[in-house]
């Protein structure tokens, strides 16, 4: 029999590293993308297919989609890669606004759809799209990124509901705090878009995110490392019947839970005290 074969996004470093590697040990053929070929000859050194993809420019899309096709039969998508860029909301212009959206979601798209013809072919697929806790609610300065993975649960349950009637089936894994660069990687993202000094919150930047972002002072309170989210995708990949949802970490439970209970001015208060 052939090794199952995973295509899996943003593979640089955190959540998708981890991901890549335990299939990996797990058997699976990985097909691990990146962006930098360092990245990319790191995989490869660790026995990893490799292939380049940035999401936000439609040719890498397609040639990624139509390379990793061409090595044989796909068993199943993860969507990972994503970038933060935080900032008041109206601080963000809209050259920063398309670009978080081209990454984030167009790009996720693009690729999820070229590949379900394939999964269709072969009579099975799965399609994991890992979003956040902040896409069950926002929270002040991370407005683009909340309204990226709001956008990304919308779109995964409508596409979860039009392939009911099909044997591909869709997965949504919902991480809150988890160790990663994220925070470090979103600094150039903020640094290009963001005039923090010309806001009329430049107080509020100094008090709070600038510290946030150029001082971090450990892991956030109920963080888990990346393998917490390595463990659900290996039941959302290998499950017989893989759930819907996949909530990782304390903060996304009791969110969820919040989302259903309370009033929405007591959940833009919980909000603001995240």
């Amino acid at each position: 029999m052939r090794p199952r074969t995973v295509l899996i996004t943003g593979c640089s470093s955190g959540i998708g590293l981890d991901m890549a590697r335990r299939m990996h040990a797990r058997g699976w053929r990985v097909i691990a993308t990146c962006r930098r070929a360092e990245d990319l000859a790191a995989r490869r050194a660790e026995g990893m297919a490799v292939l380049p993809l940035d999401l936000a420019d439609e040719d890498s899309t397609r040639s990624c989609a139509e390379a990793a096709m061409a090595m044989g039969p796909i068993d199943a998508l993860v969507n990972n890669a994503a970038f933060a860029l935080p900032g008041a909301l109206e601080d963000l212009p809209r050259g920063g606004l398309r670009a978080i959206f081209e990454a984030n979601l167009f790009g996720t798209h693009d690729l999820t759809r070229r590949l379900i013809p394939q999964f269709r072919a072969h009579g099975a697929g799965r399609i994991v799209n890992v979003s956040s806790v902040l896409g069950l609610i926002g929270i002040p300065w991370r407005g683009a990124y909340v309204a990226t993975k709001f956008a990304l649960e919308g779109m995964t349950d409508v596409l979860r509901q039009e392939l009911s009637d099909t044997p591909i089936r869709v997965v949504l894994i919902e991480p809150g705090p988890i160790t990663s660069r994220i925070r470090a990687n979103s600094i150039p993202h903020f640094e290009r878009w963001i005039d923090w000094q010309s806001s009329a919150r430049a107080d509020h930047y100094r008090a709070s995110l600038l510290r946030r972002l150029y001082q971090p002072s450990g892991p956030d309170r109920f963080e888990l490392p990346p393998a917490a989210v390595s463990d659900r995708l290996v039941h959302a990949l290998e499950s017989p019947r893989p759930r819907a949802r996949y909530a990782v970490t304390r903060p996304t439970v009791v969110v969820g839970i919040a989302r259903r209970v309370l009033p929405t001015r007591a959940l833009d208060w919980v909000a603001r005290r995240s």
